[in-house]
């Protein structure tokens, strides 16, 4: 191999590996630890509940700083069932 050789950068290389089996893998490992009673449905409304609760009573200035991050998107709109106006179905008033 010449020096000039040896400056030029390599040729890339295709790299490739495929997942596929172990990702199958993984996910029967997933559903066996979550086990048979585990229920999608009941999981996602619990977090809802909990979560209209972690915002529920805040005082004035919580409320404020909530209605600023939920009107600019960051937050959603939830628990307004307990305001002054608020229908209680999380929608904006």
């Amino acid at each position: 191999m010449s020096d000039k050789d040896a400056s030029r950068p390599a040729e890339p290389v295709e790299f490739s590996v495929d997942l596929t089996g172990h990702e199958l893998t993984r996910r029967a490992h997933v559903m066996a630890a979550l086990g048979d009673d585990w229920d999608p449905v009941e999981t996602v409304r619990g977090e809802e509940e909990a979560y209209d609760l972690l915002y529920s009573g805040l005082d004035p200035e919580q409320q404020r700083l909530y209605d600023t991050l939920a009107a600019a998107g960051v937050l959603p709109r939830r628990g307004d069932g307990g305001r002054p106006g608020g229908d209680g179905d999380g929608s904006a008033t």
